[in-house]
Order: structure tokens, then sequence, then C-alpha cells
């Protein structure tokens, strides 16, 4: 699921180019590890956003300059990028519009936008969601040659699945919350 609703951001709304500079808010998260790995993937600069514990990590995963978003905020130290992927929500939007250049795009799968969002800020705008199923097909290619990898941050046996759903609304997990399934 996680890199379906990447591939949508990624490749089919913001459609990312080679050499474009792209940051990636909540890059160590499930979705945003996949956004930065498809980012690459397609040859662009990625600037991450994430915690101060997760900056090595998201620097495995590609990104050439990771924001500890604890210590500096990120609208102090980056501009002029091609693309902002969302995977926050918040204030992020507001926050995110004076780091793109003119005719940039920006993509949210974790805020409502409003219509013209965008526009007065000389960008392109939308929200995201996932792609359709026929895109794991791909999906499954890049993982079997280690282009992309997917990253499980906890696992928890079924009767743990409260502590599973505390860990997700923390907003500070790394890549995917498995619960395990036994019989």
């Amino acid at each position: 699921m996680g890199a379906l609703v990447a591939w949508q951001a990624v490749i089919e709304k913001a459609d990312i180019q080679a050499e474009q500079r792209v940051l990636v808010h909540g890059a160590a998260g499930g979705v945003g590890s996949y956004v930065v790995q498809l980012a690459r993937w397609r040859g662009a600069n990625v600037i991450g956003t994430a915690s101060a514990n997760n900056v090595d990590f998201v620097r495995s995963l590609g990104a050439e300059r990771v924001i500890d978003y604890n210590a500096t905020p990120f609208e102090t130290v980056v501009r002029d990028v091609d693309v902002v992927i969302d995977t926050v929500g918040a204030d992020i939007p507001d926050r995110s519009w004076q780091v793109l250049r003119r005719g940039g795009v920006f993509v949210t799968i974790a805020a409502r936008l409003a219509d013209d969002a965008g526009a007065k800020h000389g960008v392109r705008a939308m929200g995201s969601g996932r792609a359709s199923a026929d895109k794991l097909q791909v999906i499954s290619e890049l993982l079997e040659s280690k282009e992309i990898t997917p990253i499980v941050g906890a696992v928890f046996p079924l009767a743990d699945a409260q502590k599973a759903q505390e860990l997700s609304h923390t907003g500070h997990g790394r890549g995917r919350i498995i619960l395990h399934i036994t019989d």
C-alpha cells in the first residue's frame, strides 16, 4: 500500500524527472521511505525531512540531504525546489509554498488543499491517493531488482494491535508497521 501511494505521488502526480530537486516531508515513514526511493530511481536530487534519529536512515534510502525537522525549520534552509511531496500534513503545506520555485509542484497525501491553493503561489498543487493495483507489477520488479527496498519498522503480534496503533499515531515511526497473525 505504501508503495502504491508513493507511486501515485511521485510518478503519476508530480511526474518527477531526472535532476529535479525534490523535498520529501516525512521521509522516514512508511510512504515517505518509498517516495525517497522512487524519486531517486527517477534520477531526482532528494532532500528529506526526518527526526534526528532517522537522518542516517533517510540518507541510506538515497536522500542527498536530510533536515532534522526538530532542530531546523526546513523553510529556513531550502529554496527553489521543483517538487514537494508531503506525507505529514498539519502546517506543512503553508510552510512549503515558499521553498518551491515558480511553476513547481506540491503533492500532498496528508492534507486537504483548497482548489486554488497552488495558483496563488505560482505552483501546481494537488492531493494524491494511491495508484491502481496494476502498478504492483512494476513495483514488484523494482523490489526484486533491489531498486527499492521495503522498510519494516516494527512487527507486533495481533494481540498487541493496540500498541501498533499507538505507534502509528505518534507519527514518528520508521517504515511500515506490521501485524503478525499466527495460527
